[in-house]
Formats: structure tokens, sequence, C-alpha cells
């Protein structure tokens, strides 16, 4: 009987993709609605804004958790506190602006969905995640940063 299950199951999954490709593709909004934080997870996306716009790759990285990672957009990723004021230097200074579209916390760990754009441009650019962490009591702090545009990447050229 099992097999026979095994059986039906690989033949679904083999028409799958045929049959998800003939269903219509809807146009998702480009910018989903903000969420206000807590405070105490707001005050994240603030120091980080504020410590970009400065070009603080120091403040930058403590905000991050002593073993956190930033995993940046065609970039390697990079981890420690350390490494990630290396990977900071000289790349921030523009007036960043982060806005929050989901979020969840649970005791110790927790996460912020996000957008992001620069200056007085609309709309964003793109988006990332943070994965958060904390010991009780204390402050959160980053344990992950990722990000990347919005655009796709460029064809090469010919």
């Amino acid at each position: 009987m099992r097999i026979v299950t095994v059986i039906a199951l690989l033949g679904l999954t083999a028409f799958a993709p045929a049959a998800l490709a003939q269903q219509p593709v809807t146009q998702v909004p480009s910018n989903l609605p903000s969420i206000t934080l807590p405070p105490e997870l707001g005050r994240v996306l603030r120091d980080y804004e504020a410590g970009w716009r400065r070009g603080d790759a120091a403040a930058l990285a403590a905000l991050f958790a002593e073993d956190g990672f930033v995993m940046q957009n065609g970039q390697l990723p990079v981890r420690g506190r350390a490494a990630i004021r290396r990977a900071y230097e000289g790349k921030s200074g523009a007036p960043l602006a982060l806005r929050a579209l989901a979020v969840a916390t649970a005791d110790t760990i927790g996460y912020i969905i996000g957008a992001y754009g620069y200056g007085d441009n609309p709309g964003d650019i793109g988006k990332f995640t943070l994965t958060l962490k904390r010991k009780r009591g204390e402050p959160w702090l980053i344990f992950s940063d990722m990000d990347n545009g919005n655009r796709g990447p460029k064809p090469p050229a010919e």
C-alpha cells in the first residue's frame, strides 16, 4: 500500500509544474502597508537608520549580537561584530528609511520583515528580514540581517 501511495504522489508532483504554469499570475502590490512596531523593536530600526545616515559602522555593528550575520545582496555572508563592522565601513551615509511589514517575537527570539528606501524617493527599493535575539530583560539585538533589492539582476551584456 505504501508503494502505491509513493508512486501516486510522485505522479502528482510530475504534473504539478505544468498545472501551476497554466494558472493566472496575479500582480502583488509593490508597497505593502507598514505596521507599527512596539517601541523596543522600533528602536532597532531607528538606531539602524541613524547609524547608516552617519556612516557609523561601529554603531551599526553594535546593534548585532556578537555572533550575528549580515547577508547583503550579491555578497558572501559575514559573521561576528568585527566582520560586520568591516562590511559596513564605507558603505553607509545615505538617508536610509526602514519600515516594518510584519513582526513576531517569542520570549528571546523574533523577527522583523520590512522594506527600505533612500531619501525622498517614493516607494521601496528593497526588502529585508531581521532575525532578532536577546537575553531576558535586555534589548533586542540583530542576529541576522538579510536584504536584497527589488530589481532582478541585470542581464549580461552582449
